[in-house]
């Protein structure tokens, strides 16, 4: 039953402009799970190259453990996705995401190009187009390397004509798909992000949305929304009693010679366990990390 448990944490995943050497520097004592260094979005075309300067100083000294560090780079066919693949070139980070991901070919060119420089980072990829909703069923098994896909919210919202209001009503089945496909090829799937830093109350919520729809985590814009993220994604001490009790009932059962029981009046049996051991085991790694 462990196929299913957690190997590592990707609650909170705060986007870091990459011209931004405060915010940079700031990074090292946040306790977000993920930090993405960000090429694309938030870096003008003119600084571009001076982005990629001060990605390579940050990470060049390498102190931002336990954190993982992703750089977001720019698209396919912006014109700077090989410039921004060169820049990495030798600097120690976990994954490359990669916005607008439409197809598996687009998963093909990204690995050839990766390996054709020896970068051996997992690769993240963006689904924010209608075509790469339509399409990530097939996407997340184009390559072993995939490890995480992040859902852009603001741009399939906008591309989909889709007012981001409370709910996120109209995004929900590409939500749900982007999940359904992440599960099914066994990698990590992170939510949007909430554009209103002010907006405590809409962001709990948000956060408390995606958790139930079967994300690992949310991406994040501001530091500010850092600890409501890592609590909703954090087991609770209920949730860790109750999944604790799930573990030791049926494992009382077994030796019965029961393939089921009940806990609280409910059915447990082997699948209800898998998911109870996989809670204990983040909360496990949530500790531990907390405590390092």
């Amino acid at each position: 039953m462990t196929e299913h448990l957690v190997p590592v944490i990707r609650r909170s995943v705060l986007y870091l402009p990459a011209t931004n050497e405060r915010a940079l520097t700031k990074a090292r004592q946040l306790p977000a799970d993920v930090l993405i260094f960000d090429l694309e979005d938030s870096v003008s075309i003119d600084r571009k190259n001076d982005a990629r300067i001060k990605i390579a100083a940050a990470l060049g000294q390498d102190n931002f453990q336990p954190r993982e560090c992703i750089v977001r780079v720019n698209g396919l066919d912006s014109g700077h996705f090989e410039a921004d693949l060169d820049a990495l070139v030798g600097l120690q980070l976990h994954g490359i995401l990669v916005p607008k991901v439409y197809t598996t070919q687009d998963v093909k060119r990204i690995e050839q190009m990766l390996d054709a420089r020896r970068l051996a980072a997992d690769i993240w990829i963006m689904a924010e187009t209608a075509a790469g909703i339509l399409n990530i069923g097939q996407i997340v098994f184009a390559s072993s390397r995939i490890s995480c896909v992040v859902v852009g919210t603001s741009d399939l919202a906008r591309e989909l004509r889709i007012p981001l209001t409370p709910g996120r009503l109209g995004l929900l089945a590409a939500l749900s798909t982007c999940v359904l496909a992440a599960r099914s090829a066994r990698v990590d799937v992170i939510d949007g992000v909430h554009i209103d830093i002010k907006d405590e109350r809409g962001f709990a919520k948000s956060c408390e949305q995606a958790r139930n729809l079967g994300f690992d985590g949310k991406s994040l814009i501001h530091p500010s929304q850092i600890d409501i993220c890592n609590a909703t994604f954090t087991p609770n001490n209920k949730e860790i009693e109750r999944a604790r009790r799930v573990v030791d009932a049926f494992h009382e059962a077994q030796t019965r010679g029961d393939g089921v029981t009940t806990v609280d009046g409910q059915l447990v049996e082997a699948l209800h366990v898998t998911e109870a051991q996989r809670v204990l085991e983040l909360r496990k790694i949530i500790d531990a990390r907390i405590q390092a």
